[in-house]
């Protein structure tokens, strides 16, 4: 293996599927007696529920209305 100027390496596939990384997976690297260990982080969440979390509430959280009047407001009245 060599790293890009950026500083980057590929994984090998053999190594990616040993390990069950799939595309999009995150790693932490540690350096640790003189070597570099890459390890999977366990998510608790997948990235959809993950950015759901971070969206959640924020249409409303500075308005101080009902839904029904949210839905009046963006739709018009019907």
């Amino acid at each position: 293996m060599r790293l890009t100027s950026k500083g980057q390496v590929t994984i090998p596939q053999n190594i990616r599927e040993l390990a069950g990384l799939k595309p999009y997976d995150e790693v932490e690297f540690e350096y640790k007696n003189k070597q570099i260990v890459v390890r999977p982080v366990k998510r608790k969440n997948t990235p959809a529920e993950e950015a759901i979390a971070l969206l959640r509430g924020s249409a409303t959280s500075n308005l101080d209305m009902s839904a029904d009047e949210w839905l009046e407001m963006t739709r018009g009245a019907r």
